[in-house]
């Protein structure tokens, strides 16, 4: 490759980046939309299989009922979350407190003096800011939440005339049909893992607001949420949501045994389910290395933060299924599969 080449090639992937950094109000809540386009398409053919609705319920009726259906559980999960962070910040401040107990415990049980570090720590740590930040978050959530539903609505209502463009656009059949291809396995692709991963989310959230609640740990919903939306960031997005309640939990009851019970149910959650229930469901259909897994996760969280994290594999889905799809990318491709094998 000539050296202009590479030139060109550097300074698109640089401008690239920095419309992703500066532009991330606009592409964010777009790429959102996608998601929630692919887990509608899916309930649609979930609908679509049962041979009655199929007969008798027209393809746009079916998403309209898919889009409303997936409003009003995100509409019950925010004022669920709402309740139980208002609920949270009240007592947050009276488990400062705590700090020093847990410290001589601690000392008390691993024979380590942890209360001056903890105590200096406890200084530094102010709750109300805590408190905000989440609540800022929500609120930037719930003032997307206008333009993704736009969106939403313009990606279903062009989804009905796409064929019809993607025709006009490759006159050549050959042109069209291999288009057509790419597209399918895009989404065929990145709508069974979408569909597949909330699916597993919700069990793994579940089954931890069961344990959450056994426990007796406040705001057991917040963090069954917590866990759910952190169940979608691979490999480090599990580990983060059980350490997160556990510490809680010590907060809470100033008792290793609760942080260990917490520690050990919602770790045993999330090892049965990610280790067995997972595989079984997702297989190998995503073909992605473990290490492409990681470094699109630290990419995007770079740039997305969190949301970054949660839509790192499925952008890297795609990215692999179009470059596999030409010639003068297919190495790309094969560097990003697990198994060199497309």
């Amino acid at each position: 490759m000539k050296i202009s080449h590479l030139s060109s090639l550097f300074i698109i992937l640089i401008a690239l980046v920095i419309t992703l950094i500066y532009g991330q109000s606009l592409i964010i809540p777009f790429v959102l939309a996608v998601l929630i386009w692919f887990i509608i398409k899916e309930l649609r053919e979930i609908m679509q299989g049962i041979p009655f609705i199929k007969e008798k319920a027209p393809s746009w009726l079916l998403s309209v009922l898919a889009f409303l259906g997936i409003g009003v559980v995100l509409a019950a999960i925010s004022n669920l979350l709402g309740q139980n962070i208002q609920n949270l910040s009240k007592s947050l401040p009276n488990y400062q407190g705590q700090i020093d107990e847990i410290a001589l415990l601690l000392e008390k049980n691993l024979g380590v003096n942890y209360k001056e570090s903890l105590s200096e720590y406890a200084v530094n740590i102010d709750f109300g800011n805590i408190v905000e930040m989440l609540i800022n978050s929500i609120s930037d959530i719930i003032g997307n939440t206008v333009m993704i539903v736009l969106y939403l609505i313009f990606l279903l209502l062009e989804e009905q005339v796409f064929q019809k463009k993607l025709k006009a656009l490759y006159p050549d059949q050959d042109k069209y049909n291999k288009i057509k291809v790419i597209l399918q396995n895009i989404d065929r692709s990145v709508g069974k893992y979408i569909a597949l991963k909330t699916f597993i989310s919700l069990i793994t959230g579940g089954l931890s607001f069961i344990a959450l609640k056994v426990i007796g740990v406040e705001a057991a919903a917040f963090w069954a949420a917590l866990i759910f939306l952190l169940n979608y960031i691979p490999t480090i997005g599990s580990l983060i949501g059980t350490l997160f309640p556990a510490f809680f939990a010590l907060l809470q009851f100033g008792e290793l045994n609760s942080m260990l019970y917490v520690l050990g149910s919602v770790g045993l959650i999330q090892i049965v389910v990610g280790n067995v229930i997972e595989p079984k469901l997702m297989g190998d259909s995503l073909n992605l290395s473990a290490l492409v897994v990681i470094l699109s996760l630290s990419f995007w969280g770079a740039i997305w933060g969190i949301t970054g994290m949660i839509l790192s594999v499925p952008i890297t889905v795609a990215i692999v299924i179009v470059c596999a799809a030409f010639p003068s990318t297919k190495r790309v491709a094969i560097l990003l599969s697990e198994n060199a094998e497309l």
